[in-house]
This record gives C-alpha cells, structure tokens and sequence, in this order.
C-alpha cells in the first residue's frame, strides 16, 4: 500500500529488505527504500506519524513511518532535539508562535516544512500537544488549496525576515497581522480552518466519505460566520436610523413648542432605538459576548476535532507496525494517544455544550429585541397619530413615519434571521454532544 502511494512498482524495492518484525528492521528499512536524488521524500498520504518530547523538545519516542520520512535511525533518533528536522526555509516566527503557545499549556497546529537527513524535504501539518511532562506531535501530509497559500505566505515571511532583519518576535507579529489580512481574526481561527480543510482534501483524495464529524463541524463554523455578519448588519442598521429620530425632532421644533407632544415622542424613539443597538452591540456582539463565546468555541472543537482523527490514525498505524520500536514501548505510546483523545474528547464536548448555550442565549436576546420593536411601533403609530392631529405636519413628518416604518420590517427580519442562525448552530452542537466519540 505505502510502495503505490509513492509510486514505487514492486520491482523497484529492495527484495532483500529485512523481516518488519525483525530486532533490526527499524534500523535499516528505511535505507532500503528508493528516495530520490533531491526534491520530496517519500511519504504517503494515507500516512501519520508522531513523535514524543521532553520538556527541552528532546525526542524521546517516534513511530517508524517518521523514521523512514526523515531517513533517520532510531538510535540517532533516540535523545536527539527534535530541531534535527528543522527546514532553513521555516520562517522562524512560526516557530516562535509555536512555542509560545505549547509552553502555556494550549495545543496548536500549524504547516511545518521538514528536511530529511539525506536533504529531501517533506510538508506536514502537525498538531502539537502539550503533556505532563513534555509534548506530543502528530503530522500528516497536507493537500488543501489552503497550503498552496501558506507556502507562498511563508516564503514571503521568509524574505521579509531576512530583509528586515527581523527577531522570532516581530516575525510572529507579521504573521499574524498577514492571516488576519486573509480573513482570520487569530490564529485559533486559522488553524481550527486550516485542519478542518485538510482532513476533508485528505478524505477527498484517499476516495474515502468525508468525516461526518468534521463536515458539522464546518457547518457549524459557517453557520457562525454567518451570524456573525447578520449581527453586524443589524447594529449598522440601528445606527443609520439614529438620523431619523433626529430629523423628526428638527421638524417638530418648527411645528410646536418645545417639549410639545411629537418632539417628545421622537426623542423617545431616538432613545429607545440607541438604547437597544447598544443593548445588542454589548452583549451579543462584543469581547466576551455571545458571539465571542460561540465564535471561539466553535474554532476549538473545529480543531480538537481534527487533532483527534489524527491521534486515532496515528493509533491504528501503531497496532500495524510493530510492538517494538526501538527503544519506545508501543504500548505505552499507545496508552498516552488514548489519553490525549479522552482529554480532547471532554473539550470537544465541553466546547459543544457552551455552543449550544450561548446560541440558545442569542435566540432569547432575539425575542426580547422583538418585543423592543413592537414597542417601537407603539411610538410610531403615536407619531402618526399625532402629525395626522398636527395639519401643518404636511408631507416631511409623513415620509420620516414611512422611513421609521421600513427601518422596523428590516430589524424585524434581521432578528428573525439571526434567531434561525442561532437555532440551527444549537442544533448542530447538540447532535455533535449526542453523537458521542469513541476513544481507540
């Protein structure tokens, strides 16, 4: 299976490799095989590995399929920094953010250019983890559209960092102010993307059913871009409307004394229309709103979930290679997997569950805004009732009435899409806590 991913024939490998099972197979397959001169190593799609770390980022477990990528041995392996695989073409800022954010306890993915010890490079995208005592990567090929951009995005970083002269730090800055360019808020919101749009190309070119996991889990992130806009278009809209509460205050100033009936009523409308887009503005959209909650919770489970598919994979490709390796004790590589996903199987849920809560929460403020509204309309139809009183409100204070008219049917079925938003997003997060996930 891994000689036709590669394109390798039968023929074309060494008939004398040694047993797999063999005390001294994973010492020397991997120099059987035949690499090409220069360009790519050798590494399958369909194909994972991992490796484990101290604290110091000192390798201290690999799988074989990363030993053969590399074309390095176990014992070279074994005690080495896991820089031994570091590509000069890596922006270092990468790096940085990378490591910054794995020593404050978070996970992060991120694309990494790899070069092998006879100088062939390999693309992955690796998930790092943070453990008790040191940390866990898990890779595989990427083959999204996504990385096309990121390998022209690094070697602009790249440039900018050799030409500027730039520390880890300014470097890590220039990479997140470019990917919030292309559209992503931070670099949560990037990676949770980036992965879920790897596992689905993955699944696209192995001919295998995308995950049904991952495909909620985009619609739910779509779902959350979605009423993020809608959100954003409704205070726009209570701010237009601020104008018409105040024309209709000018022109009652010509009509009737100060304090008269319909200046009242129009500093009323002003009062209550401001009171609620700030109402909306503060508590559904702003830092650490409803939709800050959702936004960040969906971009989690996003890339949690990914990360486990992974973990999984990285499992199974374990139970298939040998229950040694080296000096790693496959079992217990095997029993740190399964309590990473049991760790991120309870986030994933966790992280549902808030989804599920805070667009609950953002429908109920929908129906108190529409309550608001018929008390709008209240107004409104006293404003109507009073300029029909007043016969020298003539034409203007009709057409103010008529604007204010079509400024409620537009909030009105704003709030009514933003709830539908919300139901939706809930019912998604509620059949991805119902659905359960399986440790291996």
């Amino acid at each position: 299976m891994i000689a036709r991913e590669m394109g390798l024939s039968r023929g074309m490998l060494d008939t004398n490799a040694p047993d797999p099972e063999s005390p001294d197979h994973a010492d020397t397959d991997h120099r059987k095989e035949v690499r090409p001169k220069s360009g790519e190593a050798p590494f399958g799609i369909s194909e994972v590995f991992f490796s484990r770390t101290d604290a110091r980022g000192v390798i201290q477990s690999a799988n074989y399929i990363f030993a053969r990528v590399a074309h390095i041995s176990w014992d070279e392996f074994h005690g080495a920094p896991h820089k031994i695989v570091r590509h000069p073409d890596m922006p270092k800022g990468v790096f940085q953010l990378l490591w910054s954010t794995i020593q404050a306890g978070k996970p992060m993915g991120a694309y990494v250019k790899n070069r092998a010890k006879d100088g062939l490079h390999y693309w992955v995208f690796a998930s790092v983890i943070p453990l008790d005592d040191g940390y866990l990567s898990v890779r595989f090929k990427p083959s999204s559209p996504m990385f096309e951009t990121v390998k022209e995005e690094y070697a602009r970083l790249l440039e900018l960092e050799k030409r500027e002269n730039l520390s880890p730090e300014d470097s890590a800055a220039a990479l997140l102010s470019r990917l919030e360019d292309l559209g992503f808020k931070n670099y949560i919101e990037f990676e949770a993307h980036a992965i879920t749009e790897e596992m689905l190309s993955r699944s696209h070119h192995l001919g295998e059913p995308p995950d049904a996991q991952v495909v909620l889990d985009k619609k739910m992130y779509e779902h959350a871009v979605t009423l993020k806009k809608a959100t954003e278009t409704l205070v726009k809209e209570f701010e237009a409307v601020q104008i018409i509460p105040h024309n209709m205050r000018v022109m009652a100033s010509r009509l009737e004394p100060t304090g008269g009936p319909f200046n009242t009523l129009s500093s009323n409308y002003g009062a209550m229309s401001s009171e609620m887009s700030d109402w909306f503005a503060t508590n559904v959209m702003g830092e650490g709103s409803n939709f800050a909650t959702i936004s960040e919770s969906v971009n989690r489970s996003m890339f949690n979930q990914g990360m486990m598919n992974v973990l999984r994979q990285c499992d199974q490709q374990l139970k298939s290679e040998r229950r040694h390796l080296g000096r790693a004790d496959v079992e217990k590589e095997r029993r740190i997997l399964e309590g990473v996903v049991r760790q991120y199987t309870n986030e994933c849920k966790r992280s549902r569950s808030i989804i599920a809560d805070e667009a609950s929460r953002i429908g109920a403020a929908c129906k108190t805004m529409s309550r608001h509204v018929l008390g709008l309309s209240t107004t409104r139809v006293m404003c109507k009732i009073e300029s029909a009183r007043m016969a020298q409100a003539g034409e203007g204070i009709a057409d103010i009435i008529g604007q204010l008219g079509r400024f409620q049917e537009k909030i009105g079925n704003q709030l009514q899409a933003i709830e539908k938003l919300g139901e939706e997003i809930q019912t998604l997060a509620s059949k991805r806590k119902a659905s359960g996930i399986s440790t291996p």
